[in-house]
């Protein structure tokens, strides 16, 4: 196929036609070209739209994390509809909250020049080799997440501006002790209860469930009863670390190596110091004349030491005799730095010197001399890294060689393979989520789940999964999705069912109960008449796990119980259960201690979180945010 569409590309007609298309962009411009669809947007936000191809690139890297997080127990949950619907409707949500940042942040004029994204982009650890910067690896990975350059430096100019807002807000807010101490209370707060839970399972042998029921449940949910998609994949891997070099690394190489990096193997000069420090902010000259003073008593004779720790405004050091441990060049503040560095002698002890921060008398305590490592010293790690280096050079000639005939030959792998030296690894049918290492990853299966691979059948493009790590992969077979039959699920429905009408059941008795509750029966009285057992918890906190999370929210959420009166109320619990809950005393916590600084610092980062989330959605509550209640989305599933 692919053959047949390069031979056809090369007639005079097909060149007068591309001409054509290039004149049209070249005239209209390719952002004009592209700017005219009809596709709905997934939102607008005070007119600015969100569209379709930004929706699906969240989408998938939002599904991306979620199968990572949950392994194999996703595709079980991505079957249900209701969930897939309440995360595709929670990206949009992101998406306008985005949108929002970046509108309040344009209003503000916080900015992000080209330079700093420039040096963030080179910077980031996913674009480079060695430690270093490397263009196509760049192009490589922003061209997977499906980024042209200067769509991702925009796209990374919108996530570092809106960092700007956030930091600002989180920057500009804190907490005061006393709100810290009633926060504090609060959160130690307890509360004694008494509580009466209702099974549902108690009441499933009242519900009887229809052949007619299970059916209709059936026909109105096969989305829920779905076999997964399937595939079985052919791949050739490459990676640099299994590369066997055919010429071993020699010693007069790895000599040579050392010889040309030598300058790289220097041990610099680091120096021990100590000091005394006069702080000048408050009266620049009186510290100088004070600083001179130190200096004129250490020229007498004084004990460097003793002077630092009883005159030295560096109370850290002044502790320790003035000992500021080792340095290096470039560490300490450049006056600092040239007079400890123009010390010769052990014992040497400066003039005054003025920096920043005050002015200082500084001694050199010790001493250690620039010095190079030694070949032997370094030979096994330099053999390494040639080794490494001369692997990665053969791992991207064969990755082209791969990459040149994957592509010519698009029915196989196989020559490719020949060609590198590699064998053609295979899967059995196994669903998305199940792929083996290393094809478990959303860099494959996104291209592995397109229409071109699974319906055309040719050869993937080169995807790296890893540093010097890469495959090149084809299905070799492909099941689609499909509705389980009727008979392999009715169990299921059936339980389903029984449990849903058992809950319902359960939480109608529950409200029977509670009304007489509420009408002066006490608990003891009803847990007796049910034959049940009335359990209590003394002292129940805000994060006790020895009740069900649904009591333990519900309690804290009652009011003060009164010398006539408890509180009460009725929870449903998360499995279907009801109980009835009685608060009989509230405990305060008294806060009598020195607040801590992690005490400080959480609650002061949850307000931050909070006075985030009121700052959204007082933004949203003053923008024109329209949502389209449906929209078209393909789902890859």
């Amino acid at each position: 196929m692919l053959e047949k569409i390069r031979e056809g590309s090369q007639g005079l007609a097909a060149k007068i036609v591309l001409g054509a298309v290039i004149l049209s962009f070249a005239l209209a411009g390719i952002g004009g070209y592209l700017g005219q669809t009809t596709e709905q947007p997934v939102a607008e936000v005070n007119g600015v739209k969100i569209s379709q191809m930004e929706f699906s690139r969240a989408f998938e890297n939002e599904r991306g994390r979620l199968e990572q997080q949950f392994g194999e127990y996703f595709e079980q949950i991505a079957s249900d509809p209701t969930y897939m619907a309440q995360i595709r409707q929670g990206v949009v949500d992101r998406l306008v909250q985005q949108e929002l940042q970046n509108q309040l942040a344009l209003e503000l004029g916080l900015r992000v020049s080209d330079a700093q994204i420039k040096q963030a982009i080179f910077e980031m650890p996913y674009f480079q080799i060695g430690g270093e910067f490397n263009n196509d690896r760049y192009l490589q990975l922003i061209r997977q997440m499906n980024f042209q350059p200067d769509e991702f430096r925009e796209y990374l100019r919108e996530e570092m501006t809106r960092n700007q807002l956030v930091s600002a807000l989180a920057g500009s807010d804190f907490v005061l002790d006393n709100e810290v101490k009633q926060t504090l209370a609060l959160q130690q707060q307890t509360r004694d209860v008494d509580y009466l839970v209702l099974s549902k399972d108690s009441l499933k042998d009242q519900v009887s469930i229809t052949d007619e029921e299970i059916k209709d449940y059936y026909d109105l949910n096969q989305d829920q009863f779905q076999s997964p998609e399937q595939v079985a994949l052919n791949y050739i891997e490459l990676k640099a670390s299994d590369i066997e070099l055919e010429e071993a690394i020699s010693e007069d190489e790895v000599k040579a190596y050392y010889e040309e990096n030598k300058a790289q193997y220097l041990e610099e000069e680091r120096r021990r110091v100590s000091h005394i420090l006069v702080e000048s902010a408050d009266d620049a000259e009186a510290a100088k004349v004070k600083a001179q003073e130190l200096y004129t008593q250490l020229q007498g004779g004084a004990d460097f030491a003793e002077l630092a720790e009883a005159q030295s405004d560096d109370i850290a050091s002044g502790e320790l005799g003035g000992d500021l441990d080792w340095i290096e060049r470039d560490m300490m503040d450049p006056e600092f730095e040239t007079a400890a560095f123009a010390l010769e002698n052990i014992g040497d002890f400066s003039p005054v010197v003025e920096s920043e921060f005050g002015f200082h008398i500084i001694k050199l305590t010790d001493l250690q001399a620039q010095e190079s490592k030694s070949y032997e010293e370094l030979a096994g790690e330099l053999r390494t890294e040639l080794e490494q280096n001369a692997k990665i050079d053969v791992f991207y000639g064969k990755q082209e060689e791969i990459r040149e005939l994957a592509f010519e030959i698009a029915d196989s792998l196989e020559d490719a393979a020949v060609a590198a030296n590699l064998e053609v690894k295979s899967t059995a049918l196994v669903a998305r989520n199940m792929l083996p290492a290393p094809l478990n990853q959303p860099a494959v299966t996104n291209i592995v789940f397109t229409p071109e691979l699974l319906e055309d059948g040719v050869n993937s493009e080169v995807i790296e999964v890893a540093p010097e790590h890469m495959i090149v992969v084809r299905v070799a077979e492909h099941k689609a999705a499909t509705v389980k039959p009727l008979e392999d699920v009715t169990a299921q429905i059936k339980s389903r069912l029984e449990n849903d009408r058992a809950a319902e059941l359960t939480k109608d008795k529950a409200t029977e109960l509670f009304a007489k509750l509420e009408q002066g029966t006490a608990l003891a009285d009803i847990a007796a008449e049910q034959s049940l057992e009335v359990q209590s918890q003394e002292a129940l906190a805000r994060q006790s796990y020895a009740v069900q999370p649904a009591l333990v929210s519900q309690a804290f959420k009652l009011p003060h119980p009164t010398a006539d009166n408890a509180s009460k109320a009725m929870v449903e619990l998360n499995n279907g259960d009801a109980a009835l809950l009685v608060v009989k005393a509230v405990k305060r916590a008294e806060i009598e201690d020195e607040i801590q600084p992690q005490q400080k610092q959480s609650i002061t980062r949850t307000q931050v979180n909070k006075n985030y989330l009121a700052l959204l959605s007082a933004l949203e509550s003053t923008a024109e945010v329209n949502k389209p209640s449906s929209f078209n989305i393909t789902e890859e599933n």
